[in-house]
């Protein structure tokens, strides 16, 4: 058989990471990412790519964990690299903060992150409003240059990019033995996913280099998150909320939120403003499917629906959508062969 031509539909950083993979680990494939967008774009253009994993309900915690371990320890070693500049990947320790002690003092990652431990009285004294918190070091991605960095390194492995609007998977047959289904909040609409709706995110990017720790409420709504040029200051969840448009006052309502938790921010400048839609389901969308029309099939790998965790677990999942593209080309080989016979 001539090598498996497979499409990723979607350029986020599930798409790149999935796409490079796939290529990792099915080197006679023949890859292409198709998307209507890419960086600056995407929504994962907007994330802050923190690595603090959020739950999700559907999935078991051993595979969770599993997806964040792999994660955090494949941008370990970038940010001990050379490439971590340029892939905007740095270790950054900090604080998350509670008004009242949790049912879970010891979350199933704290063993992933570095030196994860409650805060002393002393440390606490910094939040005056807070009564509990947890000390660790963990990593935070600067989103727009670590997707130029996988795209890089998918373009260095001879995959080939194009802007293209995908509006049905199955148009995709004639040109792709295998279709991989990245498009985040576009599988809403994409493949007609109802479980699959938007989170509204918007936060604020600003100038305060003094700051160099992260700061996280533990109802992960407020947050202080230092990259390497800018802190990123958050934030929101609407449910069910298409807009994105930036909101005044939503927008002064992040901003003191932050303020009460590091005064010094109130000096902070060149404030700018984005807004994202976090592709949200009960679990992630991460299975084999094949379409058929007349005879003729299409296998179809889904993974989509990271919700506000995409960064934290993107490479453990693309894995794993790597691994079924690797099952859907061998469950091919062994048809064209019996073809043969």
């Amino acid at each position: 058989m001539a090598a498996p031509k497979v499409a990723v539909v979607g350029a986020g950083v599930i798409g790149l990471s999935t796409a490079l993979c796939i290529v990792e680990t099915c080197p006679s494939s023949s890859v292409t990412v198709l998307s209507d967008q890419f960086s600056p774009n995407t929504t994962s253009d907007v994330a802050a790519g923190m690595l603090i994993p959020h739950t999700y309900p559907g999935i078991p915690i051993h595979v969770q964990k599993q997806w964040f371990k792999e994660t955090f320890t494949y941008l370990f070693a970038i940010s001990n690299s050379a490439e971590a500049s340029e892939a905007g990947i740095h270790l950054v320790s900090g604080w998350q903060v509670f008004k009242s002690t949790p049912k879970e003092e010891l979350p199933f990652w704290s063993d992933v992150v570095l030196g994860f431990r409650p805060m002393s009285k002393a440390e606490l004294q910094k939040f005056p409003q807070h009564r509990f918190g947890q000390a660790f070091t963990t990593l935070k991605c600067d989103c727009p240059p670590y997707l130029l960095w996988l795209e890089k390194r998918l373009k260095a492995a001879g995959v080939q990019m194009y802007n293209r609007k995908v509006a049905d998977l199955w148009e995709l047959h004639r040109e792709y033995d295998i279709v991989v289904n990245c498009t985040g909040i576009g599988a809403h609409q994409l493949v007609g996913d109802k479980k699959l709706f938007p989170v509204r995110g918007q936060v604020l990017q600003v100038h305060a280099p003094w700051v160099k720790n992260f700061i996280r409420d533990g109802d992960g709504l407020t947050y202080i998150y230092p990259g390497i040029h800018r802190v990123t200051l958050g934030g929101t969840r609407e449910k069910e909320s298409w807009s994105l448009s930036p909101d005044p006052g939503t927008t002064k309502d992040i901003f003191d939120r932050c303020c009460s938790l590091e005064a010094s921010l109130q000096e902070a400048q060149d404030i700018k403003v984005k807004v994202g839609l976090r592709p949200s389901r009960q679990c992630v969308r991460l299975q084999r499917e094949v379409l058929s029309q007349g005879g003729v099939k299409l296998p179809v790998v889904h993974n989509y629906g990271h919700g506000a965790g995409g960064f934290s677990v993107h490479r453990g999942t693309a894995k794993e959508a790597a691994r079924l593209v690797g099952e859907c080309i061998a469950a091919l080989q062994g048809s064209s062969s019996r073809a043969k016979l």
